[in-house]
């Protein structure tokens, strides 16, 4: 695509353009963004080659061989998060002076909390949701480590992440406290005999191990394991144990489901157990924001 003078100036068409832009490549494709936009595959096609002939370049390839980013799309989706960052942050500094309830709060949460009985995080969504309807939550699941990012980037105004290694740049308030079992399925040979397996017999079976960082006292356990396998979250490591071909650890309030059905059991629970501290995370220095300041202050009204 030939190149075009520079931008002289980015138009409210051009940010909505950008959006669009950013929820396709978070859907993974045209068609799978349909739902997400409201519009049709067409008109997505149509939106985005308004988008490319505005920046004068191709920010992406579709086709048969599927959705992917150009290296110029990576730099526009990498320059689009931080300016409509920038136009939150704005936003949030005009609520300040109105003292108004409006705007986005974005937040990271580490995959399958939902299950956590506590509910500290829905009463507080719930309790900010209330305050008015300029509020818009944007909620995304993910990596303890990709939350950490967005949080320092200005991606995300908050995250819940367990508490590991805490990183210089954000402040950490603790939430609660979460406790995993080694599991395996009911097709598993230990399943039969699940409160008499000896440490020795573990290594004699196949395990999964998560990918992403572990305390101290998680990675000892695992170490008695024969890790064979890994995941990057704890969905993953359900889908392997439930194969009956892996034993792995999971939090008990996750595996309830599966241990109440009969499908999965804990292996010697009163010994082959950690806890990990879950936290909510915020970047330090950040800017004053209204929204973020009640949903933080409806979490220690849920304790």
């Amino acid at each position: 695509m030939a190149r075009k003078p520079p931008l002289s100036q980015v138009s409210d068409f051009d940010l909505r353009l950008l959006r669009l832009f950013k929820t396709v490549v978070e859907c993974g494709s045209f068609s799978a963004a349909e739902g997400a936009l409201g519009i049709s595959r067409s008109a997505i096609s149509l939106h985005m080659s308004d988008l490319e002939k505005r920046l004068g370049m191709r920010l992406c390839q579709r086709g048969r061989a599927g959705f992917a980013l150009t290296d110029e799309g990576r730099e526009v989706l990498r320059a689009s998060d931080t300016l409509l960052a920038a136009i939150e942050g704005f936003r949030s500094e005009v609520n300040l002076m109105h003292r108004q309830l409006r705007g986005d709060l974005n937040i990271g949460i580490v995959n399958n909390l939902v299950t956590q009985p506590k509910m500290r995080i829905t009463r507080a969504l719930k309790a900010v949701r209330g305050e008015g309807t300029g509020v818009r939550i944007n909620l995304s699941m993910s990596t303890p480590g990709e939350i950490e990012r967005g949080l320092l980037d200005g991606r995300l105004h908050v995250g819940a992440i367990p508490l590991i290694a805490p990183l210089s740049g954000l402040d950490y308030t603790r939430l609660y406290e979460e406790r995993s079992n080694l599991y395996c399925s009911h097709e598993h040979p230990l399943f039969a005999r699940a409160a008499l397996v000896s440490n020795e017999e573990l290594q004699d079976f196949d395990a999964v191990v998560p990918s992403y960082r572990m305390t101290a006292e998680a990675i000892g356990l695992h170490q008695l394991l024969n890790c064979v396998a890994s995941a990057s979250d704890r969905e993953g490591i359900a889908f392997l144990i439930l194969t009956g071909s892996y034993i792995g650890f999971l939090p008990d309030h996750y595996a309830a489901v599966w241990v109440e059905k009969g499908l999965m059991a804990a292996l010697c629970p009163q010994r082959l157990f950690f806890e990990a501290r879950l936290a909510i995370a915020t970047r330090k220095g950040r800017r004053q924001n209204l929204v973020l300041d009640h949903f933080l202050e409806a979490l220690q009204h849920s304790l």
